[in-house]
């Protein structure tokens, strides 16, 4: 869910970011709980990507409706969600490293109008 880099830097708004993101994540698995439900199944089985894709693609939609329309797309989206399911994969091991490569370039530690004056920040001109 994009939590592996926080935005914010205050502690504040740090705790507010967890929260929010929190939030969303027990929102995606009660929908999948619902969803899981709707086709008779265990809420396991359902996947989490697929649930937190369909939601996405149905943000727009569902803030725009209302009533009977958006009862029914709701059972619209159980039902795409339901499709995705995932089985039990016994045996199955996942490697466990870091993707983010180290950049080339030092860190930008002065505001940037700053940094285009001091030399440490100068790359070589070809």
């Amino acid at each position: 869910m994009k939590m592996d880099m926080l935005r914010c830097k205050s502690p504040e708004m740090v705790r507010k970011e967890i929260s929010v993101n929190l939030l969303v994540y027990n929102l995606i698995r009660a929908l999948m709980g619902k969803a899981a439900k709707h086709i008779k199944k265990n809420p396991r089985e359902v996947s989490f990507k697929a649930a937190q894709e369909t939601l996405v693609s149905f943000h727009q939609t569902l803030l725009g409706a209302s009533g009977d329309r958006l009862e029914n797309l709701i059972v619209n989206m159980l039902e795409i969600i339901g499709q995705h399911v995932v089985g039990n994969r016994p045996g199955r091991s996942e490697p466990r490293a870091v993707k983010r490569r180290p950049k080339p370039h030092k860190r930008l530690q002065h505001p940037r109008a700053q940094a285009r004056r001091l030399k440490k920040y100068q790359g070589k001109k070809a």
